[in-house]
């Protein structure tokens, strides 16, 4: 077991990464003001279980296929790409869609979920950060590094919910009250398509620490 005082340090240090403006926050925020605060929710809960991929790829060690294969990397990273420039154009091509309208294509809980799971599954910055960030809390001496991972993994992700929850929840609040007009809605939408396009750049210029 980790000790108190090392996870209460740790969790201070998870809440501050979560918070720092990221492509999941990002992410869940255009979501959220499109879809509503239930949708936000939803795809808050895909990324966490994400997050228990990268979990997992750390404990047993994949994650350091991913840094150390370039062509693992980059074929991760083109996938990741080109789902975020398949969101934008979708977002491009919705123009002016209300959370309550009934010719609104809204998507399911599955998919909704789905989608955050693939957000942040097809990010290999993900598995390589927590490659260099969870050993730092750990310690041999306490036992398997395996399950110290896991349990630092599942501390961050504690923390993850807490943080995206709180943005979903105001994103959706606030969206759903910009969507009475349809003037906005359409800017909304093309600023949603703007922020994928730009977090695919983002993605795709990504080199492996």
């Amino acid at each position: 077991m980790i000790p108190i005082d090392v996870l209460g340090t740790y969790f201070i240090a998870c809440l501050i990464l979560a918070i720092a403006p990221g492509p999941d926050n990002i992410f869940v925020l255009t979501q959220s003001a499109l879809q509503g605060k239930k949708a936000g929710l939803l795809v808050v809960m895909g990324l966490c279980a994400g997050l228990l991929f990268h979990t997992t790829a750390v404990a047993l060690g994949v994650a350091v296929i991913f840094k150390t294969s370039e062509l693992a990397f980059t074929c991760l990273k083109l996938v990741g790409a080109g789902y975020l420039l398949y969101l934008a154009w979708g977002a491009f091509r919705s123009g002016a869609t209300t959370i309550e309208s009934g010719n609104n294509v809204m998507l399911t809980n599955g998919q909704l979920f789905r989608r955050g799971v693939f957000m942040n599954v097809t990010n290999p910055k993900v598995s390589i950060f927590f490659l260099a960030f969870l050993p730092q809390f750990a310690d041999p001496s306490r036992g398997m590094l395996a399950l110290q991972m896991m349990e630092l993994g599942f501390v961050f992700i504690v923390s993850a919910i807490l943080v995206f929850g709180a943005i979903a929840l105001a994103a959706g609040a606030l969206g759903e009250w910009l969507n009475r007009s349809a003037n906005v809605q359409r800017w909304i939408n093309r600023l949603a398509g703007t922020i994928f396009v730009g977090l695919a750049i983002k993605l795709l210029l990504t080199e492996r620490m």
